[in-house]
């Protein structure tokens, strides 16, 4: 955690503009030899089959299905950052329906070609008078959109192919309207990417030798101005020499400009974390009212707070017997270590459980079979990603807990 900020990669001999080529090149030679890069992951290829050409689906790379979300709305106006042959604008494309626009921006001529021909195809299949899907030619850290002009950014394991990630986070929150949103879906690392990975091209175009940790990648969207920043979806990926990577579908918010409490002035955390720091840095304990500014009572009216929070204009203390509160306690029993690491997802900076285990969000914390237990119940579970970095099985005893004391 205290090695240097790895949102740019300062110390690459590859420049950036080699390393887009050589992905772009890889990319282009994909089109007619159909190899994989990021494997198709959580496409319905059978339902897709029914509006997209197959060609199409043919070079669908991806670790993860952001347009599949529930997330795309009738009517919106939807960027995808690293467009491909198009599929995912395509599935948008059916999502938002004959009123809606879809913008896919894409670095690879042999791609963008490919998604062009193919837009009037899926605009009759899907029965409109006309595409509704645009392509330009761009790269992520230069969007070629107008500020402000986008209800949803979807992105599908793309990001992590762009050399400076913070200046395509920035990007991202320059073109999103005020109340817009995004879900992408990326790969992460438990921990920095060793430099003999990240000076390997190959490795860049499997999409693992730019990936970021994933604290530093949950931290860059929130520096480029994005909140509620939460975990949609985790899948294992990859493991290269103890480096674990894996698949983060994320959804974060661009707050309007003027923030409206709408009469929110107090906020009580209900659980199940027992106390949490949200991204503006204000902190809560469970079942005590907190004094919010407008900002705040913004932030925990986002879909993914608003359910752990109870927001009044009087302060409400909640009683520890409160049926509104939410509090798992780890089994009272021997606990056993079996290398699972807990990473906090949720969105929040730091959050604290009922045994004393304090997560800060992206940053492995090791726990025992009783803690892995609890993280994986239903309050918890979204808001976490468990790895297991023991390399083979473990067979040690299990450990009996003092009274007063934790072991885990």
């Amino acid at each position: 955690m205290d090695s240097p900020n790895h949102l740019v990669q300062c110390e690459v001999l590859m420049s950036d503009e080699m390393i887009a080529q050589q992905v772009s090149a890889r990319y282009a030679r994909a089109v007619t030899t159909g190899e994989q890069m990021c494997c198709p992951t959580g496409y319905n290829f059978d339902d897709l089959r029914s509006f997209v050409p197959e060609e199409v689906l043919r070079v669908s790379y991806g670790c993860g299905t952001p347009a599949g979300l529930a997330t795309v709305k009738p009517g919106e106006t939807v960027l995808d950052i690293g467009s491909g042959g198009g599929i995912d604008c395509f599935d948008a494309a059916r999502r938002v329906g004959p009123t809606g626009r879809i913008i896919g921006v894409d670095m690879t001529d042999e791609m963008l070609a490919m998604a062009r021909r193919n837009a009037p195809l899926v605009a009759k299949n899907l029965g409109y008078p006309s595409p509704t899907t645009e392509f330009r030619k761009g790269h992520a850290e230069h969007l070629p959109v107008e500020d402000g002009a986008i209800d949803l950014i979807i992105s599908n394991c793309v990001i992590n192919l762009a050399p400076d990630k913070a200046k395509v986070f920035r990007e991202m929150f320059r073109t999103i309207k005020p109340g817009g949103r995004f879900t992408i879906s990326d790969i992460v690392a438990d921990q920095p990417v060793p430099q003999y990975l990240i000076h390997d091209a190959q490795k860049w175009g499997d999409c693992l030798s730019g990936a970021l940790p994933a604290w530093d990648y949950l931290a860059g969207l929130v520096q480029a101005g994005f909140l509620g920043v939460h975990q949609m979806k985790f899948s294992p990926w990859s493991v290269i020499d103890g480096t674990h990577f894996f698949s983060l579908t994320l959804t974060g918010y661009k707050l309007p400009e003027t923030a409206d409490s709408n009469g929110v002035r107090f906020a009580t955390l209900v659980g199940p974390f027992s106390r949490a720091v949200d991204e503006l840095g204000q902190t809560y304990h469970r079942g005590k009212p907190e004094p919010v500014s407008a900002r705040a009572a913004q932030l925990l009216k986002t879909p993914p707070l608003e359910r752990l929070f109870l927001l009044s204009d009087q302060p409400v203390q909640l009683a520890t017997t409160d049926q509104r509160l939410v509090s798992i306690l780890p089994a009272d029993a021997p606990c056993v270590w079996k290398g699972h690491y807990a990473i906090l997802t949720a969105p929040f900076a730091e959050a604290e459980d009922d045994d004393h285990h304090v997560y800060r969000r992206g940053v492995p914390l090791e726990i025992c079979s009783k803690t892995l237990d609890v993280l994986a119940s239903g309050p918890y579970s979204r808001h976490f990603a468990v790895i297991n970095r023991a390399g083979e099985a473990v067979s040690g005893e299990a450990v009996s807990c003092d009274p007063g004391g934790s072991c885990c």
